[in-house]
Parts: structure tokens; C-alpha cells; sequence
């Protein structure tokens, strides 16, 4: 268990050998247009053809899909090396070039130099017997994205040949979507085979090969984890969506302030948004939300939305599905028979590998006996409830789950959150191993076995809340290999960044976090994610001894926020307006630690009795 050596981060990289008999594209026929996509040859003979009965819509859904595929939201800060090694270059052939020479050859020059800077890998497509789905990760590996188009969008030419593939998607496909019109024919087509129209590029053999980071490979597991992991839904109006992503088209964000969306949500009433920093509120038209606590849940993340801007005009309908605050979220559009579902993590800076690791957090791992079981039947059957293959199979609900859950880190099932069901979708030819991205590096391993009681005992002993901040939490971490007790302490940011990391063992003091966290800091970070998840036994219940929660009430002159904090025998109060800096404070001080649990526990009841909905980070 102890931290003596170190080890960088796997780098290792998936190659991705994909080969197109031609190069999609949009081609003009007469009075109509075909846009052909052309899969890889080597994953099976999956395609379909037919007429498209909404051009427009298709247009809008494959121009998104293309805007999320090469958005990169990472803060770069500038370095002039290449462009001074492209100037010193060029300057010694390039008297007499146009503006425009000297563009593309600095261009060519990036690409061959730094070929990662361009990697944008083809989209995933699966046909199932209902629909077709298009899955997509953004180049900074912070957003999701699978756009579903139901048949009955399309007139069929036959029945389609269902599996799953790659197909080749590339600017010049882009810019030909971009010709599609609604008042003429537009027939869509996809197979691995050359079409009847002729196409640029056709006869030949485009090959792509590929290595991708096992980051981006990693970040589509996690999305699965993810997505099995929320439970807070609501759903909101296409217009307070339009006012949204126009209020941030309109307003830059405003440093040192809040860039989040506060959703606030009471049972039977329809949800309300509040955007920072303008405290701007929006009351959805939407459904009653149908939770059973009023609670408020921030979610980051929103530029990323922009991405959707196109799809607007389109959208009847839009569900929120989150796990908690500055947890990742997923939103999912409805339009009509295409439903598009983008899933953000809540910082772009921790992006779904970088990012704590979800699946750790799944209960019930374990391998059971119902895995080929439910493996066959959903290759059989491409999609199911945990309900339906459990009476299928004949195995218990909890093994079909654990199973399904082992399905989807090895990436041969996803959830479709929009349908709430499992589907089969193998994302690579070859099932991906348990143990590959299990943990990141040995520390990692080592915290979850502390977590787990194996060789040591992690235990949270404080959690305060600072002002301004977020959240400071401490703890002891046992280790019994070591034979002594490290204390590791950190503060979490409302957007779930690590704020003042400190731990006492000798690994830190040595490296703090150029080689990474250490063992103790991974453990303390995943045993606050999963009591943020309600994994931690008697959360706000009877053996508590030091918790944090914020209640807040909206009212006509602004809005009330009261922050409670139970520390063993005393507890501490901050109330006041939220637009006030600073807020009335007071201390009591018990006895003993139940005394101070009693006196906490009624303080949150007499605030929910009174309106206040739960707002803890």
C-alpha cells in the first residue's frame, strides 16, 4: 500500500484500422440528392437505403452531430513554436505566396508535426431493429453524443442489414449535407459496397488508419457507467432552452463568478432554471417534476450546449437526467422521430477518463453466472429492460444488472436513456478485457482496495463548508502495510475540482501532484463520490457525526440560503441572501456528538417545513 515508486499515467493508444470502398458524400441526381455514407469493410455487411421524408431535419441532425464531433472546449494557452518554425521555413521558399498558399502550408505542416491535433475518429453507427443510432465523442473528450433516427423517418428500399460499423464522416460530407433541401427527393444510403450513383473516390480503397488514446476509449465506458448512475429527471421547454443558449450566446462569462445552472426542483411544481451569474430565471413550461425531496442541482457544462444551436427549430421536447451537483448530466432532445442525447461531464477539464472513475462506483460488479445469458439475449433480441431479460433467462433482477453493467464497461452494451432500455453495440470487434481500464495506475488499485477494507480503513472524520469555495473534507486513512494512519484532506469545488490537496504521507510530500494523486487522495475522492451518489449508509440519518447541507428559498426580493454544518459536538449556521457576501453566522456548541446530531436534524426538518428545498453540492 505504500507510495514509494512512481508511475506516470497509461499512454497506451487502440488502433483503429478502417477501410471505406469510396468517400461518403452528397451527390445531385436530377431533381434530388444522395447522401451516401460508405462503412468500413471489415466489421460485416450492415446498411439500408431510402427516401428521407424530412431533408431539413436530417440536415440539421448530421450538421449537429458533426459541430459536437470536432468541438474542443480545452483552455490552450498560446505557443508561438510552431508558427515560428512554419515562418523560418517558409521564409526561405515562400517570397511571392498568397495568403492563402501560406495558410495551407502551415496547415499541412501542423498535420504532419502534430497529427494528434487533427484526430477525429468516424462516427459509430448501429442498426437495430427500431432505429438507427449515430455515436460520437467530441475532440476533447468532454461530450457524448448519439443521435437516434427512428425508421419511419425513412421510406425503406428493403429491409435494412442490422449490426454495428464505422462510417466515414469528413468535412467534405459536411459541406455536401449542407446542399440538401426540402423541396427536393433526398434518398440516404449506407453499406460498405460501392453505390448505384457515382461517387468521387469510387474504385478505390480509402484507408484509415487510426490510434486513438485509451482515454477516448475509456471516456465511451464511462458515459455507460454514468448513465446507470442518474436518478434526478425533469424535463423543460424548448423555449426555456432557446432563452437559455441565447442568454449565453449574448453574455460572456464573467470570471470569478458562477457558470452554472441552477436547477430548482419542487415535487408537482415545474422545474425552474436560475443562470449565473445574472441570477436570471427561467420558468419551464415543462412537466411537474415528479421527484419525491425539493432539491436544487447545479449543472456545468452548459457552452457546450451551443453545439445544438442548429437543432432548435426542431425540438419538441428536452429531459434532463443528472447524478448530482457538478455530476456529469445528460440531456436528451426529442424531435420528433430523431432524439439526439448528449451527455457532459461537469468540468471540460475532466472529461469522462480524466474524471474520477464512475464505474467503481456501480454496486454489484461481481461476475455471475448470467453474463452469456444475457449477452445471448441481447444479441438475439438488440435490446431489452433488466425486467424483460430477467424473465427471459431465468436470473435474478440483480444479476441481470451486474451483468449488463459488465456488458457496458466492456463495451458490448450501452444504455439508451432515451428509450430506458440496454442495447447491444459492440464498440469494437473484440470485447474489451475487465481489467484493461479498470484503474489508471497501481495507487489507484490500492485506493479502491482500502475502500473495499482490504489491507486498511478509510474513514471520513470532517466536512466543512467554506464560503465562496465549496466544501472541505477530511479524513484518516489506515493503512496496516504501512502500520500507521496518513491524514489526507482536500476542498471540492461546486464544479468537482479538487481545491488544496494535502495528505501526510511521503509520496505527497515528495511530489505533491506532479506524478498524480496519491493512494490516500484517491481513496478520500472516491469515498466522497459515492456518499454524493447515496452509496454512504445513513447519509442525514442516525450515525452521522459531520455532514454539510444548504436549504434555499426563492421569494419576491431575492433568495434566502441557509448552510448548515454538523462537526461531531457543535454545529455551525450561515444564512442570509444569496446576492450578500457576507451572511450571519452562528455556533452551538453540545455536549456530545448526538445532542449536535439532534439539534442538526431538527434545524433541516424546520427549514424543509418551511419551503426550503436542498441545495447541497
Amino acid at each position: 500500500m505504500t507510495d514509494e515508486t512512481t508511475d506516470a499515467p497509461d499512454e497506451g493508444r487502440t488502433a483503429f484500422d478502417l477501410q471505406y470502398r469510396g468517400q461518403s458524400g452528397f451527390e445531385e441526381e436530377g431533381e434530388g440528392g444522395h447522401v451516401n455514407l460508405f462503412a468500413t469493410a471489415s466489421r460485416g455487411p450492415v446498411g439500408f437505403k431510402g427516401r428521407v421524408k424530412d431533408p431539413l431535419r436530417l440536415r440539421e441532425v448530421l450538421s449537429t452531430l458533426y459541430e459536437i464531433v470536432k468541438s474542443d472546449f480545452r483552455y490552450t494557452p498560446k505557443d508561438r513554436s510552431a508558427y515560428i518554425t512554419w515562418r523560418n521555413n517558409s521564409q526561405r521558399g515562400g517570397v511571392g505566396k498568397s495568403a492563402f498558399q501560406a495558410q495551407k502550408e502551415y496547415f499541412e505542416w501542423l498535420r504532419a508535426n502534430d497529427p494528434h491535433a487533427w484526430l477525429i475518429l468516424d462516427p459509430i453507427v448501429t442498426a437495430h431493429p427500431d432505429k438507427l443510432m449515430f455515436e460520437v465523442f467530441s475532440k476533447d473528450e468532454g461530450t457524448y453524443a448519439r443521435v437516434d433516427v427512428a425508421w419511419d423517418a425513412l421510406e425503406l428500399d428493403g429491409k435494412p442489414r442490422l449490426g454495428t460499423t464505422n462510417v466515414d464522416y469528413s468535412k467534405s460530407l459536411f459541406d455536401g449535407v449542407q446542399q440538401m433541401r426540402g423541396y427536393r427527393d433526398t434518398f440516404l444510403a449506407m453499406s460498405a459496397e460501392a453505390f448505384g450513383v457515382q461517387t468521387s473516390g469510387q474504385g478505390e480503397v480509402i484507408e484509415k488508419h487510426i490510434e486513438v488514446p485509451d482515454s477516448w476509449l475509456h471516456g465511451f465506458l464511462q458515459v455507460q457507467s454514468a448513465a446507470t448512475l442518474g436518478d434526478i429527471e425533469f424535463e423543460i421547454g424548448p423555449m426555456e432552452l432557446y432563452n437559455m443558449l441565447r442568454q449565453l450566446r449574448l453574455h460572456a462569462d464573467e470570471k470569478g463568478k458562477g457558470r452554472s445552472i441552477r436547477a430548482e426542483l419542487t415535487p408537482g411544481a415545474q422545474p425552474r432554471l436560475v443562470l449565473e451569474p445574472w441570477e436570471l430565471v427561467l420558468e419551464s413550461e415543462g412537466a411537474v417534476y415528479k421527484g419525491k425531496t425539493a432539491e436544487v442541482v447545479r449543472i456545468w457544462g452548459r457552452r457546450r450546449l451551443m453545439s445544438i444551436q442548429r437543432l432548435l427549430p426542431y425540438v419538441e421536447r428536452v429531459r434532463v437526467r443528472l447524478m448530482g451537483s457538478g455530476m456529469p448530466c445528460f440531456w436528451i432532445f426529442e424531435c420528433g422521430n430523431v432524439t439526439v442525447t448528449m451527455g457532459l461531464t461537469g468540468f471540460v477539464a475532466s472529461n469522462w477518463s480524466q474524471a474520477v472513475h464512475l464505474d467503481v462506483m456501480l454496486p454489484g460488479l461481481e461476475h455471475t453466472d448470467a453474463y452469456d445469458a444475457v449477452i445471448a439475449h441481447l444479441k438475439a433480441n438488440w435490446s431489452g429492460t433488466v425486467a424483460d431479460i430477467a424473465a427471459a433467462t431465468k436470473h435474478k433482477p440483480q444479476a441481470v444488472t451486474s451483468a449488463l453493467q459488465r456488458a457496458c464497461r466492456r463495451g458490448t452494451a450501452i444504455v439508451d436513456l432515451a428509450d430506458n432500455v440496454y442495447r447491444y453495440r459492440p464498440l469494437t470487434e473484440v470485447e474489451i478485457p475487465d481489467e484493461r481500464f479498470q484503474f489508471r495506475n497501481p495507487r489507484e488499485r490500492a485506493a479502491h482496495e482500502l475502500l473495499e477494507g482490504q489491507g486498511g480503513k478509510v474513514k471520513l472524520t470532517s466536512e466543512n463548508e467554506i464560503a465562496g469555495r465549496g466544501v472541505e473534507f477530511s479524513a484518516t486513512v489506515d493503512v496496516k502495510a504501512d502500520q500507521r494512519e496518513y491524514e489526507v484532506k482536500f476542498q471540492l469545488t461546486p464544479d468537482g475540482r479538487l481545491y488544496r490537496p494535502d495528505c501526510s504521507c511521503t509520496f505527497f510530500r515528495q511530489h505533491a501532484l506532479k506524478e498524480g494523486p496519491c493512494t490516500h487522495l484517491y481513496a478520500l475522492r472516491m469515498l466522497v463520490a459515492r456518499k454524493r451518489l447515496g452509496e454512504a449508509a445513513n447519509r442525514g440519518g442516525k450515525g452521522i457525526s459531520a455532514e454539510t447541507r444548504t436549504y434555499v428559498r426563492r421569494h419576491e426580493t431575492g433568495e434566502d440560503v441557509y448552510t448548515l454544518t454538523l462537526d461531531h459536538g457543535q454545529v455551525r449556521v450561515q444564512w442570509g441572501l444569496r446576492a450578500v457576501a457576507e451572511r450571519r453566522f452562528q455556533r452551538l456548541m453540545f455536549n456530545g456528538v448526538d445532542d449536535a446530531r439532534a439539534a442538526y436534524l431538527g434545524r433541516i426538518a424546520d427549514l424543509e417545513s418551511k419551503g426550503f428545498m436542498d441545495a447541497t453540492e
